[in-house]
Protein backbone atom coordinates (compact mmCIF):
# COMPACT_ATOMS: atom_id res chain seq x y z
CA UNK A 1 0.00 0.00 0.00
CA UNK A 2 1.47 3.30 -1.07
CA UNK A 3 1.46 6.01 1.60
CA UNK A 4 1.77 9.78 1.59
CA UNK A 5 5.29 10.98 2.43
CA UNK A 6 4.02 13.52 5.00
CA UNK A 7 4.11 11.23 8.03
CA UNK A 8 7.51 9.64 7.31
CA UNK A 9 9.09 13.07 6.83
CA UNK A 10 7.55 14.53 10.00
CA UNK A 11 9.09 11.61 11.88
CA UNK A 12 12.43 12.14 10.11
CA UNK A 13 12.47 15.85 10.98
CA UNK A 14 11.70 15.13 14.64
CA UNK A 15 14.27 12.31 14.73
CA UNK A 16 17.05 14.28 12.95
CA UNK A 17 17.49 11.90 10.02
CA UNK A 18 16.46 12.03 6.36
CA UNK A 19 14.46 9.73 4.10
CA UNK A 20 15.99 9.10 0.67
CA UNK A 21 14.05 9.72 -2.52
CA UNK A 22 15.53 7.38 -5.10
CA UNK A 23 14.42 8.07 -8.65
CA UNK A 24 13.28 5.02 -10.59
CA UNK A 25 13.80 4.48 -14.32
CA UNK A 26 12.58 0.93 -14.99
CA UNK A 27 11.65 -2.40 -13.36
CA UNK A 28 15.21 -3.20 -12.20
CA UNK A 29 15.55 0.20 -10.54
CA UNK A 30 12.21 -0.09 -8.74
CA UNK A 31 12.82 -3.63 -7.53
CA UNK A 32 16.36 -2.82 -6.32
CA UNK A 33 15.20 0.22 -4.32
CA UNK A 34 12.20 -1.56 -2.76
CA UNK A 35 14.19 -4.65 -1.75
CA UNK A 36 16.93 -2.50 -0.20
CA UNK A 37 14.36 -0.49 1.79
CA UNK A 38 12.80 -3.71 3.09
CA UNK A 39 16.18 -5.31 3.93
CA UNK A 40 17.22 -2.19 5.86
CA UNK A 41 13.82 -1.57 7.45
CA UNK A 42 13.84 1.97 6.06
CA UNK A 43 11.00 4.15 4.79
CA UNK A 44 11.57 5.15 1.16
CA UNK A 45 10.31 7.54 -1.52
CA UNK A 46 10.31 6.42 -5.16
CA UNK A 47 10.81 9.48 -7.36
CA UNK A 48 9.52 9.66 -10.93
CA UNK A 49 10.46 12.56 -13.18
CA UNK A 50 8.19 13.45 -16.10
CA UNK A 51 10.77 12.07 -18.53
CA UNK A 52 11.07 8.78 -16.64
CA UNK A 53 7.26 8.55 -16.48
CA UNK A 54 7.09 8.88 -20.25
CA UNK A 55 9.92 6.36 -20.69
CA UNK A 56 8.10 3.80 -18.52
CA UNK A 57 4.98 4.09 -20.75
CA UNK A 58 3.03 6.53 -18.58
CA UNK A 59 2.12 7.17 -14.94
CA UNK A 60 -0.55 4.46 -14.78
CA UNK A 61 2.03 1.87 -15.86
CA UNK A 62 4.36 3.06 -13.09
CA UNK A 63 1.60 2.87 -10.46
CA UNK A 64 0.62 -0.64 -11.62
CA UNK A 65 4.24 -1.84 -11.50
CA UNK A 66 4.94 -0.38 -8.06
CA UNK A 67 1.68 -1.62 -6.51
CA UNK A 68 2.29 -5.07 -7.97
CA UNK A 69 5.80 -5.20 -6.50
CA UNK A 70 4.66 -4.06 -3.04
CA UNK A 71 2.33 -7.05 -2.97
CA UNK A 72 4.49 -9.68 -4.70
CA UNK A 73 7.71 -8.81 -2.86
CA UNK A 74 5.89 -8.48 0.50
CA UNK A 75 7.14 -4.94 1.08
CA UNK A 76 5.97 -3.79 4.52
CA UNK A 77 8.04 -0.60 5.01
CA UNK A 78 6.37 2.75 4.21
CA UNK A 79 6.70 3.55 0.49
CA UNK A 80 5.62 6.79 -1.20
CA UNK A 81 5.43 7.15 -4.98
CA UNK A 82 6.34 10.75 -5.74
CA UNK A 83 6.29 12.89 -8.89
CA UNK A 84 9.64 14.73 -9.10
CA UNK A 85 9.75 18.30 -10.48
CA UNK A 86 6.20 18.09 -11.75
CA UNK A 87 4.65 20.67 -14.01
CA UNK A 88 1.14 21.86 -13.13
CA UNK A 89 -0.43 19.46 -15.70
CA UNK A 90 1.72 16.48 -14.68
CA UNK A 91 0.64 16.93 -11.05
CA UNK A 92 -3.00 16.38 -12.03
CA UNK A 93 -2.10 13.38 -14.22
CA UNK A 94 -0.22 11.73 -11.34
CA UNK A 95 -2.99 12.41 -8.85
CA UNK A 96 -5.40 10.72 -11.26
CA UNK A 97 -3.01 7.79 -11.89
CA UNK A 98 -2.70 6.96 -8.18
CA UNK A 99 0.58 8.53 -7.01
CA UNK A 100 0.68 9.03 -3.23
CA UNK A 101 2.85 12.16 -3.32
CA UNK A 102 3.65 14.92 -5.82
CA UNK A 103 6.08 17.77 -6.25
CA UNK A 104 4.86 20.89 -7.96
CA UNK A 105 7.85 22.77 -9.32
CA UNK A 106 6.60 26.30 -9.73
CA UNK A 107 10.06 27.80 -9.17
CA UNK A 108 10.21 29.22 -12.72
CA UNK A 109 6.95 31.17 -12.28
CA UNK A 110 6.81 34.63 -10.68
CA UNK A 111 6.34 34.04 -6.92
CA UNK A 112 2.67 35.21 -7.03
CA UNK A 113 1.80 32.60 -9.65
CA UNK A 114 3.80 29.91 -7.83
CA UNK A 115 1.75 30.72 -4.68
CA UNK A 116 -1.57 30.72 -6.56
CA UNK A 117 -1.01 27.34 -8.25
CA UNK A 118 0.48 25.76 -5.11
CA UNK A 119 -2.53 26.92 -3.06
CA UNK A 120 -4.88 25.21 -5.49
CA UNK A 121 -2.88 21.95 -5.39
CA UNK A 122 -2.76 22.02 -1.56
CA UNK A 123 -6.55 21.74 -1.51
CA UNK A 124 -6.70 18.97 -4.14
CA UNK A 125 -3.98 16.92 -2.40
CA UNK A 126 -5.47 17.39 1.08
CA UNK A 127 -8.83 16.05 -0.16
CA UNK A 128 -7.12 12.90 -1.46
CA UNK A 129 -4.56 12.35 1.31
CA UNK A 130 -1.61 12.95 -1.05
CA UNK A 131 1.52 14.74 0.15
CA UNK A 132 2.72 17.85 -1.68
CA UNK A 133 6.23 19.24 -2.12
CA UNK A 134 6.79 22.75 -3.50
CA UNK A 135 9.95 24.49 -4.68
CA UNK A 136 11.39 27.97 -4.21
CA UNK A 137 14.63 29.05 -5.91
CA UNK A 138 15.58 26.75 -8.75
CA UNK A 139 17.91 23.79 -8.29
CA UNK A 140 21.00 23.98 -10.48
CA UNK A 141 21.86 21.75 -13.42
CA UNK A 142 19.38 20.17 -15.78
CA UNK A 143 16.63 17.66 -15.11
CA UNK A 144 14.23 16.84 -17.94
CA UNK A 145 14.74 20.18 -19.62
CA UNK A 146 14.29 22.22 -16.42
CA UNK A 147 17.57 24.14 -16.15
CA UNK A 148 18.63 26.05 -13.05
CA UNK A 149 21.87 27.72 -12.03
CA UNK A 150 21.78 26.62 -8.39
CA UNK A 151 20.38 29.86 -7.02
CA UNK A 152 19.69 30.33 -3.34
CA UNK A 153 16.04 30.70 -2.37
CA UNK A 154 14.67 33.81 -0.67
CA UNK A 155 13.77 32.69 2.90
CA UNK A 156 10.74 35.04 2.96
CA UNK A 157 9.39 33.48 -0.25
CA UNK A 158 9.99 30.05 1.33
CA UNK A 159 7.86 31.06 4.30
CA UNK A 160 5.08 32.36 2.02
CA UNK A 161 4.94 28.97 0.22
CA UNK A 162 5.36 26.92 3.44
CA UNK A 163 2.41 28.75 5.01
CA UNK A 164 0.06 27.58 2.23
CA UNK A 165 -0.24 24.12 3.81
CA UNK A 166 2.25 22.11 1.75
CA UNK A 167 3.87 19.07 3.41
CA UNK A 168 7.55 19.68 2.60
CA UNK A 169 9.62 22.32 0.86
CA UNK A 170 12.53 22.22 -1.60
CA UNK A 171 14.59 25.38 -1.20
CA UNK A 172 17.53 26.08 -3.47
CA UNK A 173 20.72 26.34 -1.37
CA UNK A 174 23.33 26.20 -4.13
CA UNK A 175 22.68 22.50 -4.88
CA UNK A 176 22.54 21.15 -8.44
CA UNK A 177 21.36 18.07 -10.31
CA UNK A 178 23.90 15.71 -11.83
CA UNK A 179 27.65 15.76 -11.22
CA UNK A 180 29.04 18.75 -9.34
CA UNK A 181 31.58 20.85 -11.27
CA UNK A 182 35.13 21.42 -9.97
CA UNK A 183 34.38 25.05 -9.10
CA UNK A 184 31.18 24.35 -7.12
CA UNK A 185 30.97 26.71 -4.16
CA UNK A 186 29.25 24.22 -1.81
CA UNK A 187 25.91 24.41 -0.02
CA UNK A 188 24.78 27.70 1.51
CA UNK A 189 24.11 26.71 5.12
CA UNK A 190 23.37 30.35 5.87
CA UNK A 191 20.37 30.20 3.50
CA UNK A 192 19.29 26.80 4.87
CA UNK A 193 19.45 28.08 8.45
CA UNK A 194 17.43 31.20 7.58
CA UNK A 195 14.79 29.08 5.78
CA UNK A 196 14.59 26.62 8.67
CA UNK A 197 14.11 29.42 11.20
CA UNK A 198 11.20 30.88 9.24
CA UNK A 199 9.51 27.57 8.31
CA UNK A 200 9.78 25.85 11.72
CA UNK A 201 8.65 22.21 11.69
CA UNK A 202 8.32 22.02 7.91
CA UNK A 203 10.53 19.18 6.54
CA UNK A 204 13.02 20.56 4.01
CA UNK A 205 14.19 18.78 0.87
CA UNK A 206 17.70 18.62 -0.60
CA UNK A 207 17.71 17.96 -4.34
CA UNK A 208 20.84 16.92 -6.21
CA UNK A 209 22.13 14.59 -3.48
CA UNK A 210 24.75 13.00 -5.75
CA UNK A 211 28.30 14.13 -5.02
CA UNK A 212 27.59 16.33 -1.99
CA UNK A 213 30.29 15.50 0.60
CA UNK A 214 29.10 13.44 3.59
CA UNK A 215 29.86 16.14 6.16
CA UNK A 216 27.68 18.61 4.22
CA UNK A 217 24.85 16.05 4.04
CA UNK A 218 25.03 15.54 7.82
CA UNK A 219 25.08 19.27 8.48
CA UNK A 220 22.09 19.79 6.15
CA UNK A 221 20.16 17.11 8.09
CA UNK A 222 21.01 18.87 11.37
CA UNK A 223 19.52 22.06 9.89
CA UNK A 224 16.15 20.51 9.06
CA UNK A 225 16.64 18.61 5.78
CA UNK A 226 14.45 15.50 6.06
CA UNK A 227 14.34 14.30 2.44
CA UNK A 228 17.33 13.89 0.14
CA UNK A 229 16.97 13.10 -3.57
CA UNK A 230 19.39 10.70 -5.25
CA UNK A 231 19.31 9.83 -8.94
CA UNK A 232 22.59 10.35 -10.82
CA UNK A 233 24.60 8.27 -8.34
CA UNK A 234 22.44 5.18 -8.92
CA UNK A 235 22.68 5.71 -12.67
CA UNK A 236 26.48 5.92 -12.50
CA UNK A 237 26.83 2.77 -10.37
CA UNK A 238 24.41 0.88 -12.65
CA UNK A 239 26.36 1.95 -15.77
CA UNK A 240 29.72 1.10 -14.19
CA UNK A 241 28.67 -2.44 -13.16
CA UNK A 242 27.04 -3.09 -16.55
CA UNK A 243 30.17 -1.91 -18.39
CA UNK A 244 32.39 -4.19 -16.30
CA UNK A 245 30.14 -7.19 -17.01
CA UNK A 246 30.31 -6.61 -20.78
CA UNK A 247 34.01 -5.70 -20.85
CA UNK A 248 34.75 -8.95 -19.02
CA UNK A 249 32.95 -10.76 -21.85
CA UNK A 250 30.35 -12.23 -19.48
CA UNK A 251 27.57 -11.57 -21.98
CA UNK A 252 29.30 -13.98 -24.37
CA UNK A 253 29.55 -16.83 -21.85
CA UNK A 254 26.63 -19.30 -22.00
CA UNK A 255 23.39 -17.33 -21.79
CA UNK A 256 25.11 -14.27 -20.34
CA UNK A 257 23.25 -12.13 -22.89
CA UNK A 258 19.91 -12.92 -21.18
CA UNK A 259 18.70 -9.53 -19.86
CA UNK A 260 18.08 -11.09 -16.46
CA UNK A 261 21.78 -11.90 -16.26
CA UNK A 262 23.01 -8.85 -18.16
CA UNK A 263 21.19 -6.38 -15.88
CA UNK A 264 21.79 -8.23 -12.58
CA UNK A 265 25.18 -6.66 -11.73
CA UNK A 266 23.74 -3.19 -12.37
CA UNK A 267 20.74 -3.90 -10.14
CA UNK A 268 23.07 -5.14 -7.37
CA UNK A 269 25.11 -1.95 -7.75
CA UNK A 270 21.96 0.16 -7.29
CA UNK A 271 21.15 -1.81 -4.13
CA UNK A 272 24.63 -1.14 -2.74
CA UNK A 273 24.37 2.60 -3.51
CA UNK A 274 20.90 2.87 -1.96
CA UNK A 275 22.03 1.04 1.20
CA UNK A 276 25.04 3.34 1.54
CA UNK A 277 22.79 6.40 1.25
CA UNK A 278 20.23 5.07 3.74
CA UNK A 279 23.04 4.54 6.25
CA UNK A 280 24.39 8.05 5.64
CA UNK A 281 20.91 9.64 5.92
CA UNK A 282 20.17 7.72 9.14
CA UNK A 283 16.93 6.09 7.94
CA UNK A 284 18.00 2.45 8.52
CA UNK A 285 15.71 0.79 11.07
CA UNK A 286 13.32 3.75 11.10
CA UNK A 287 10.39 2.05 9.28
Amino acid sequence: MLVSAAEMLKKAKAGHYAVGQFNINNLEWTKAVLLTAQENNSPVILGVSEGAGKYMAGYKTVVGMVNGMLEELNITVPVALHLDHGSYDACYKCIEAGFSSIMFDGSHYPIEENIEKTKELVKVCADKGISLEAEVGSIGGEEDGVIGMGECADPKECKAIADLGIDFLAAGIGNIHGKYPENWAGLSFETLDAVQQLTGDMPLVLHGGTGIPEDMIKKAISLGVSKINVNTECQLSFADATRKYIEAGKDLEGKGFDPRKLLAPGADAIKATVKEKMELFGSVGKA
